[in-house]
């Protein structure tokens, strides 16, 4: 116990130390993670021998994050995102795995083992790539959307992996393999080892539809019936007992632990309690993460570095540029342009924590040889600790991608049935009350500050100038059933209701307008419903006025709400007379129809107050009118 306490107080010690002050330096919080298990493993050997334990251990802030990605996940979206995960992830991997394969091959690397390491270092870092993608709130950007799309598929990847190579050892060399792990491990592992591969594919395909099962029918009814103690300590052990009972059952069955997670979280996306088991794993995600990069950190075998420092160096360059060279030509026909491409060829160019087990795997299996396999785990912990270095080059590079300084506008991938141009402070108050009502939005604003202050707060955004064309059918005008037009351009605002009536005759648009004026602009362009952006709220502080001055609270409603309707009837009687281009004042048949429908609304209004206040001047007493906030 006094060991241990010692070495958790250590760890503690290096996160709280190291990570602010790579953050502060603008390096992040996983450069700041993998220096400190640097200092405290190879430089200062503190943790000595615990670095690898302590990697198992932490492996499991690597699960969790796969649980609570499939939880944000649902077979809906996986499907909407087939192209990308099948045609771009899968291009990657194929594409990656051959060319390492093909140089492993022509530096005297058997074809077995050179297949092998092709399939491992085709893989990237989840773990670091969506840590970082979310401190900088890239993750919604057409660069982040395509790296997680190829991560999904990498991680995916893993089952079909770990099933396959095997089958890439020597007849001999397996059976020394079975041997090995019979004496290491117990008696399930060795009754799983025994079996013919028949058996154990059936074995595997059990464990998979067990928790599919489990998800569906099992989860649910456990959880109301904790919900009944009232205590949040159960409903986090529920969490956690979720999460590492399958984590076991698929490493029992010799599946990968996270992937088991991920299709949990991914059962479990559409389930009720879905939110209240991402409130339950977040922390000890967070905290277990953190631990998995230092335990990455405190295990880089720097013995093996110094014995041929430059060759290691040279294979880590190596690997990185030429993931970065593929992943570079697949943005590029994938269409990722500028800063999104970069940051697709930059974050993916690592080898991953999966690709850490797979060389152990491997190991174990005699596809790759001791020596091979030393070398090969120090490349992979070298790449991953360049990283964060690699995402400050994309930094510097991405403002060079465009001459005029401005970004690329981003790839709108999908097609939602409400499309909204505006992301100002009316566009997002439409966009929030409507999502919250369960439907779907686009949101296009020209602002890159206010789309990246929209990500922060977990709004969906895509930057880009929504009043062209291209970017307008990228983002599915054709389909739309409501255009919202709210941008704070005028003669924009005019130009697209127009355009977007020309292209879509059928299509209802709602547009914010400036000030009368501009309503008949918007009305002669098409818009059906035009929202004057100051009109509501200044009907509200007028009906204010007359209740602080001796109306009551129904009598000054009940004068709002016919106001309200008699101006806006007013605007369609207007709007004939409006001569675009000619000032108002300088209208004489505007001015005099505006002056006789004042005069009318007055006498209507002034009539009416008279008619409900009564004969003994009191307004109604059974009004029920509840005052707005």
């Amino acid at each position: 116990m006094e060991g241990f306490l010692l070495q958790a107080t250590l760890y503690l010690i290096a996160m709280v130390v190291a990570v602010p002050i790579a953050t502060r330096l603008g390096l992040g919080s996983v450069l700041g993670y993998l220096l400190a298990g640097v200092v405290i493993g190879p430089v200062f050997g503190l943790v000595a021998d615990q670095a690898h334990d302590l990697q198992h251990f932490a492996e499991f802030g690597v699960v969790m994050m796969l649980f609570l990605i499939g939880l944000e996940m649902n077979p809906r979206a996986l499907w909407s995102m087939r192209d990308k995960l099948i045609g771009l992830g899968g291009l990657q991997l194929l594409l990656t795995g051959l060319a390492v394969a093909g140089i492993a091959m022509a530096v005297g690397q058997p074809p077995r083992a050179a297949v092998a390491l092709g399939a491992i270092l085709s893989l990237s870092s989840t773990a670091i790539v969506m840590q970082t993608l979310n401190e900088k709130r890239l993750l919604q950007t057409a660069g982040g959307r395509s790296s997680f799309a190829v991560l999904l598929m990498q991680d995916i990847a893993v089952i079909p992996l770990l099933a396959l190579l095997p089958l890439l050892a020597l007849p001999g060399a397996r059976e020394l393999a079975r041997a090995d792990n019979a004496a290491g491990h117990g008696v399930a592992a060795q009754w799983l080892d025994a079996l013919p591969g028949w058996g154990l594919t059936l074995v595997t395909l059990g464990a998979v539809a067990a928790v599919v099962a489990a998800g569906h029918f099992l989860v649910q009814p456990l959880f109301r019936f904790v919900q009944g103690s009232k205590l949040r300590e159960v409903n986090t052990a529920v969490a956690l007992m979720i999460v590492v009972g399958i984590a076991s059952l698929m490493n029992l069955v010799g599946l990968s632990p996270a992937l088991g997670t991920f299709l949990a979280g991914l059962v479990l996306a559409d389930s009720a309690f879905k939110h209240e088991l991402e409130a339950s794993v977040e922390p000890f995600k967070g905290l277990l993460m953190g631990l998995f990069f230092i335990a990455v950190g405190a295990g880089i075998d720097f013995d093996v570095f110094f014995a041929g420092p430059l060759k290691i160096m040279t294979l880590v360059l190596a690997l990185v540029m030429l993931k970065a060279a593929i992943l570079y030509g697949l943005g590029r026909l994938f269409g990722l342009r500028g800063a999104d491409r970069w940051l697709f060829a930059f974050g993916l160019a690592q080898a991953g924590e999966f690709s850490l087990v797979l060389v152990s795997f491997a190991t174990a299996q005699r596809i790759l040889p001791p020596a091979v396999a030393e070398k090969v785990l120090l490349v992979i912990a070298l790449s991953m600790l360049l990283s964060p270095v690699l995402f400050l080059l994309h930094e510097r590079l991405s403002p060079r991608a465009d001459p005029d300084g401005r970004p690329d506008p981003d790839t709108v991938d999908e097609h939602q049935p409400i499309l909204i141009a505006g992301a100002g402070r009316f566009g997002q108050v439409v966009s929030r009350m409507v999502t919250m009502s369960g439907y779907a939005t686009t949101v296009i604003d020209a602002d890159l500050p206010t789309v990246q202050r929209m990500r922060t707060f977990g709004y969906k955004a895509y930057f880009g100038d929504p009043t062209r064309p291209q970017l307008l059918a990228a983002a599915g005008l054709s389909k739309a059933r409501v255009l919202v037009v709210a941008l704070d351009d005028k003669q924009a605002a005019t130009t697209l209701v127009c355009y977007a009536r020309k292209e879509r005759p059928d299509l209802h648009i709602i547009a914010r307008a400036r000030d009368r004026y501009h309503v008949y602009d918007l009305y002669a362009a098409g818009a059906n419903d035009i929202v004057r952006e100051m009109f509501d709220s200044s009907c509200r502080a007028a009906r204010y006025v007359l209740e602080n001055v001796g109306l009551s609270a129904y009598e000054a409603h009940e004068l709002e709400r016919m106001f309200w309707k008699l101006d806006r009837s007013s605007v369609r009687d207007l709007a004939e007379v409006w001569q675009p281009g000619v000032p108002a004042e300088k209208n004489a048949e505007y001015v005099a129809r505006l002056k006789r429908l004042n005069a009318e609304f007055e006498a209507q209004m002034t009539s009416q107050l008279a008619a409900r206040r009564g004969a003994d001047g009191k307004a109604p007493q059974d009004a029920d009118v509840l005052k707005e906030g």
